[in-house]
């Protein structure tokens, strides 16, 4: 049915085969950037909030603490996030003093996400305007529900599927997965994560919501910590050819009969 890359880090991405039934709980998007303290102002970030209200027309206000210990002691931070959603809830743009995210329970499409990335990213330029990026990344988590563990055998490759279908696997309850991978460029890396997880359970309480079944998780994050100048467009290209290199790894990673069993 479709071509499977050698190397998901090298190889050219296959031609996108879509899902109507996708097991994709997240994708997010984030660009983060030195501190530019007029954000936590709420005048600050009106015409921010004006270009996206269209498509993200419920603001929302949060609190985040951060704890660093420092040779004075323990330092507390209070940071201000603004979220900009839309009334279903399915999409969401975060906003901080050093960072921006694109975030979605409710992924259609690799266009429809990077044409909303843009809109998001020439709304930063245009109010917001940091100077530079110190980090870029782009995260995608699947999960599968599994009935019989053994049925994993035939949704993923073996490199990733472990002792999880065998006999064994019946009785582990969790068994998880962490590689680092260094792209040939030098300044990428592909942090890939996957594994089994119990009911009531998660690799990642930020991002993945517990349920009550046994599931498989495979969460993969691409990112850059270049540091360099802020520009949308060329942001924007980057973050296409890290959604394709995840592509190609997802690809690897699953089976054809993955992409049948989930409407492909």
């Amino acid at each position: 049915m479709s071509h499977r890359p050698v190397n998901p880090l090298v190889s050219s991405p296959p031609k996108e085969v879509p899902l109507a039934n996708a097991p994709l709980v997240r994708v997010v998007a984030q660009v983060r950037f030195p501190l530019i303290v007029s954000v936590e102002k709420s005048e600050f970030i009106a015409p921010f909030q004006e270009s996206l209200r269209k498509e993200y027309p419920v603001l929302r206000e949060e609190q985040s603490q951060n704890i660093e210990l420092t040779h004075q002691g323990v330092q507390t931070h209070t940071n201000r996030i603004w979220r900009f959603g839309e009334v279903s809830g399915g999409w969401k743009v975060s906003l901080a003093a050093n960072f921006v995210a694109l975030e979605t329970t409710s992924y259609t499409s690799r266009s429809d996400f990077l044409g909303r990335l843009e809109r998001v990213l020439i709304a930063l330029s245009s109010h917001v305007r940091p100077a530079t990026v110190e980090r870029v990344g782009i995260r995608y988590i699947d999960r599968l529900e599994l009935k019989d563990p053994r049925e994993l055998e035939r949704l993923v490759v073996p490199e990733l599927a472990g002792i999880v279908p065998l006999e064994l696997g019946a009785h582990a309850l969790h068994a998880l997965s962490d590689t680092l991978f260094q792209m040939p460029d030098g300044i990428t890396q592909l942090r890939a994560r996957w594994g089994l997880v119990p009911p009531g359970a998660t690799m990642d309480p930020s991002a993945i919501e517990p349920v009550n079944v046994s599931t498989w998780l495979l969460d993969v994050d691409i990112f850059s910590m270049e540091q360099k100048v802020f520009e949308a467009e060329a942001l924007l290209e980057q973050a296409r050819r890290f959604t394709e290199r995840h592509y190609a790894f997802f690809r690897w990673a699953v089976t054809n009969e993955f992409l049948q069993k989930y409407g492909g």
